[in-house]
């Protein structure tokens, strides 16, 4: 059965870092372990009740993802067991599905994103201007359409409570360089495809997708942190896809709805969910699971 966990305790090692869903810890020999806690955000904010089991379900679909797109690109899992970099004191089995032991990497100070279909702020930057990042599109596309080709709309890396702000391909070589830059590009617009193809002929379509890449101390480039989850995607069943509305999506889109219907002012703290609304959306991420890789924790 699935565990829950809000909040890793690891006597003895060093917290680095605690995002809105990850806990990351140095190891402090050149490896991290990442722990995806069943924390959930919306709107920037952190809410105060846990998604049970969100966490083993997105470690599981970003192992499947990292796996599958090696041909594609090394990434950052070293493979070696959680249990052995564990605490004494702690039981391995809240941690053996919702950790990894990773290479400790340099990231690229850019999110590296590739749309499919335009949809979300991209469809509000193409109503606005005609364009996403700087890439003029043709007149007329309605929301949710497919683009001819998959285009890279890079955006900054904000800081934990701040927004990404999206970013045109020149402004990305400012930050990284250009061979950097191009590198990021192509790995992204090459794992985007084969994601595509491959959720497909699963009755998946991936509207589109955010990456964070890294370099090892020779330079080296791998992908890493999350791949392909829910989060950091945009699934939608294909028989509820239609032309010119916003198709529901395998993500925490449920409790942003719910949470729309309330007087809050989507600052901290935010506001409690009804049991109903954690177990929809449990159930999205599980089902998202089980139909891209074909895997139940339950």
């Amino acid at each position: 059965m699935s565990t829950t966990l809000t909040q890793s305790d690891l006597p003895g090692l060093k917290l680095m870092h605690r995002g809105k869903v990850r806990d990351v810890f140095d190891l402090q020999d050149g490896r991290l372990l990442l722990i995806a806690t069943d924390r959930l955000s919306a709107f920037d904010v952190v809410l105060p009740d846990p998604i049970p089991g969100k966490g083993e379900m997105l470690t599981q679909i970003s192992n499947f993802w990292f796996d599958k797109t090696q041909h594609i690109i090394a990434n950052h899992l070293t493979g070696d067991a959680v249990a052995s970099v564990l605490p004494a004191a702690v039981d391995p089995a809240r941690y053996a599905r919702r950790a990894v032991v990773t290479k400790k990497l340099k990231p690229v100070p850019v999110e590296c994103i590739a749309r499919g279909y335009i949809i979300g702020s991209g469809w509000k930057d193409y109503q606005a201007s005609g364009q996403i990042s700087g890439i003029a599109l043709p007149a007329g596309l309605q929301q949710a359409e497919q683009l001819a080709e998959p285009i890279f709309t890079p955006s900054t890396k904000a800081a934990v409570g701040d927004h990404d702000e999206n970013i045109d391909f020149a402004t990305a070589v400012n930050l990284v360089g250009r061979e950097m830059a191009e590198a990021v590009r192509d790995a992204t617009l090459k794992i985007y495809s084969f994601a595509r193809d491959y959720a497909a002929q699963r009755g998946i379509i991936l509207a589109d997708t955010k990456f964070e890449f890294g370099t090892d101390e020779d330079g080296k480039l791998y992908i890493m942190d999350e791949m392909l989850t829910p989060d950091s995607s945009r699934y939608w069943p294909a028989e509820d896809y239609r032309l010119g509305s916003s198709p529901p999506s395998y993500d925490k889109q449920i409790v942003r709805d719910y949470l729309e219907t309330l007087t809050w002012d989507k600052t901290p703290p935010g506001p409690r969910l009804p049991a109903e609304v954690i177990e929809r959306t449990r159930a999205r991420y599980a089902e998202a699971l089980q139909k891209l890789a074909g895997i139940s924790l339950d």
